[in-house]
């Protein structure tokens, strides 16, 4: 599939069994609970999908396992960044054998580097494969901020690099990635909070953890935005924008993963480091989530 990327890209969780394994056959109905919701894209290995916490040999198997479910039906994007640079080449050339359409390496993400070493970086991983790539810019976790003007300035060096993922709040920096370098990059926003913002500024898309939970009401916002319609997107964004904000304003992969309990989903508890939440923002986010779920099915038996 060599489809532009755009629209709402969930940033697949991965579920687990109740002794800690991965969950491939839930897996491969979240994915499908994702396309059901009409959404644009599916994202293997992000940060929502725990992916530090997974072997190697893991994250090839979830690669492989969402590509295989997805079935061509929506792109798919393989987060393939590690510590190394010979780790994520081959996690890189891994993810296109498989056949994913889209790789997105973030930069390593436990020594800070240097800029020079970070585009070192990324240089070096984007020309270890022929497909696209997205740069993910997550500079809380990297130490490194990849500015508008140097993501400019890469994007026209390297062929390959046509998107980013840009997670950060600072809504400034989205803007001018989206206004001043859209020539040669299509920017996705990756803060959850900011998606009916970004789609208004004129992002590309969004990329959400929160769009395992509540797909086709995300869908509704950017549909709306892309029809001129933003009254209509801003009245579906207010209604759902009460269960984004608990989940964001929580440690965000216990958040997502109990807010799609709350929506009769469960895809297990967090992987070790990661605890689960206190139990009163537990019990709000899944009676959020519940909430949605009951609207979203009625409104599917009328």
């Amino acid at each position: 599939m060599s489809k532009q990327l755009k629209g709402v890209l969930t940033a697949l969780a991965t579920p687990f069994t109740a002794d800690g394994r991965l969950d491939q056959e839930r897996l491969r109905t979240l994915v499908d609970r994702s396309i059901d919701g009409g959404v644009h894209g599916v994202v293997a290995c992000g940060s929502t999908g725990e992916f530090t916490a997974l072997s190697s040999d893991e994250r090839r198997l979830v690669v492989e396992t969402v590509v295989d479910q997805a079935a061509g039906r929506v792109p798919v994007v393989a987060q393939t960044g590690a510590t190394s640079t010979a780790e994520a080449i081959s996690l890189s050339r891994h993810a296109q054998a498989a056949g994913v359409d889209v790789i997105m390496p973030v930069a390593p993400y436990y020594e800070a580097l240097s800029l020079d070493e970070t585009l070192d970086y990324l240089r070096t991983v984007a020309g270890s494969v022929d497909i696209p790539v997205m740069l993910y810019n997550l500079p809380m976790a990297t130490g490194v901020n990849l500015e508008p003007e140097t993501v400019g300035s890469l994007a026209r060096e390297v062929e390959n690099i046509l998107y980013i993922k840009n997670t950060t709040t600072d809504m400034a920096q989205s803007a001018q990635l989206i206004h001043n370098h859209a020539d040669v990059i299509s920017t996705f926003v990756g803060w959850d909070s900011l998606l009916f913002a970004s789609l208004a500024e004129g992002a590309a898309g969004v990329m959400a953890g929160t769009a395992n939970v509540v797909p086709a009401q995300l869908v509704s916002v950017y549909d709306a935005v892309q029809a001129g319609n933003l009254h209509a997107a801003r009245q579906e964004w207010d209604r759902i924008y009460p269960l984004i904000d608990a989940i964001i304003s929580a440690p965000f992969i216990p958040a997502v993963k109990a807010a799609l309990d709350g929506a009769g989903f469960p895809v297990g508890a967090p992987r070790r480091p990661i605890h689960g939440l206190d139990r009163d923002t537990e019990s709000r986010i899944k009676a959020l989530a519940a909430k949605f779920q009951a609207a979203h099915a009625a409104a599917g038996s009328r």
